[in-house]
């Protein structure tokens, strides 16, 4: 068992981290054919790695056919170009069930989301998640969130843990995170992966730089892959001008839209996709689609968007 490989390649800040949506055609079953295109798009656009079936992808609404289904073939459209990241969680069980279909379709990685429903201890979260490393050889992001958030030590106690290497943050307190990363850095020799994992990552993004986390999911990089590249670029070089035309413009509002209704982290950004082009059908209940005139704010989002990346041309 080896955490180099994907560890090595998801350190350097080639480009947004991307987490397609998982289409479903008009009868509710999922439509593969534009799964494969939605994700084919990702890595032809710049995408530095494809994170399958995770919290944008639905995975709380796939079955565990469907689930390795679209594993295998984001897998196949990448073709080695980028690596796959595939979600797994509920309880222990599941998750582990969920982790040996991503690793029979080819998945380099898993993003260990929070178990369900419960509020466990922290010694309880420790022996989830090692136990969820220890059932693959695939290497494992800690995803904190909701249920499942941790003490700086028992990050470090995870960091130790044969076959995790990364922590992805999607409460969004920096006290806390740079505790956690100033805790590893002193107990754990070694490199550990750091993700800002909040729904609209590059709304925070100088902040989660200020204390050396670069690495973030995108999902504007889904439905606007030019504004989400330009906005990485400029992030990774210190063009904070760029980051900060394109914070005002673009991502503070587009956030303030997402803040409109539940679920909107997922169904907007499906709408988006849609706007785009790229026909990947609603989302499954108990998400709502969002409304006629939410859509029509996203649309004249994107195209402020892109007015935004020509005027810094």
């Amino acid at each position: 068992m080896t955490s180099a490989p994907l560890a090595a390649r998801l350190s350097i800040p080639s480009g947004p981290l991307f987490f397609p949506v998982t289409a479903y055609g008009r009868d509710g079953a999922v439509d593969l054919g534009a799964y494969r295109e939605h994700v084919r798009r990702g890595v032809e656009a710049g995408a530095a790695a494809v994170f399958a079936c995770c919290g944008t992808g639905e995975f709380h609404a796939l079955t565990p056919e469907e689930f390795q289904a679209c594993v295998r073939a984001a897998v196949e459209e990448t073709a080695g170009r980028v690596p796959v990241v595939a979600g797994a969680g509920y309880g222990t069980a599941l998750a582990v069930r969920y982790a040996r279909l991503a690793e029979e379709a080819g998945a380099d990685g898993l993003l260990a989301m929070p178990p369900y429903l419960v509020v466990a201890p922290q010694e309880g979260l420790l022996r989830h998640y090692t136990e969820l490393a220890a059932a693959t050889s695939l290497d494992v992001v800690v995803y904190q969130r909701d249920n499942a958030v941790f003490t700086p030590e028992t990050v470090v106690a995870l960091a130790r843990a044969e076959g995790v290497i990364g922590f992805k943050d999607g409460v969004g307190d920096l006290d806390l995170m740079q505790r956690i990363v100033s805790a590893v850095r002193s107990e754990v020799p070694g490199d550990f992966l750091y993700f800002n994992g909040l729904p609209t990552a590059e709304l925070t993004g100088l902040a989660y730089r200020g204390i050396g986390i670069t690495l973030y999911s995108s999902a504007v990089f889904c439905f606007a892959p030019a504004v989400a590249l330009a906005f990485h670029g400029a992030l990774a070089s210190g063009d904070d001008r760029t980051v900060n035309r394109l914070l005002d413009g673009f991502y503070r509002p587009f956030v303030d839209l997402r803040a409109q209704g539940r679920g909107y982290a997922v169904s907007l950004v499906k709408a988006g996709v849609r706007l785009s082009g790229l026909d990947v059908g609603e989302v499954r209940p108990p998400l709502h689609e969002p409304s006629e005139e939410h859509v029509k704010q996203l649309a004249r989002l994107v195209e402020r968007g892109h007015a935004l990346i020509g005027e810094g041309l």
